[in-house]
């Protein structure tokens, strides 16, 4: 199924989430600033806003990275088992030694194009 050409397909949390959190950010910097103790309320939107922008899923003929806040997962296809969706918005990867991983950022309707980025079998 290769073309020879490699793409790798990028999906991340939704803007609005980072935006929202960069203005709850703002917001807190004032409140934060009259009392130092008052600090972790502007470090939890700025938390989130980093979350939203780092958090995602990429898929490539190597298979998956999942970035969360703090760390990466890379996982290759033959770890795979089976991706399928959950619910309306949410998809996630069985692998072969039982775990369920939550590919963030991946709307259900993406999954025909992130296999094919993968270079899997579709159907």
């Amino acid at each position: 199924m290769s073309s020879g050409k490699s793409t790798v397909i990028r999906y991340r949390q939704a803007g609005p989430i980072a935006i929202a959190a960069g203005l709850a950010t703002v917001g807190a910097v004032p409140v934060a600033a009259e009392n130092p103790w008052l600090l972790s309320i502007a470090l939890i939107p700025l938390a989130v806003a980093v979350w939203a922008a780092r958090a995602g899923t990429d898929a490539g003929p190597q298979g998956l990275r999942v970035r969360a806040l703090l760390g990466t997962r890379r996982i290759p296809w033959s770890q795979i088992a089976e991706i399928a969706p959950s619910g309306r918005d949410r998809v996630f990867a069985l692998l072969r030694d039982g775990t369920v991983i939550r590919l963030t950022g991946v709307p259900p309707r993406a999954i025909p194009d992130l296999l094919k980025a993968g270079e899997q079998q579709i159907g």
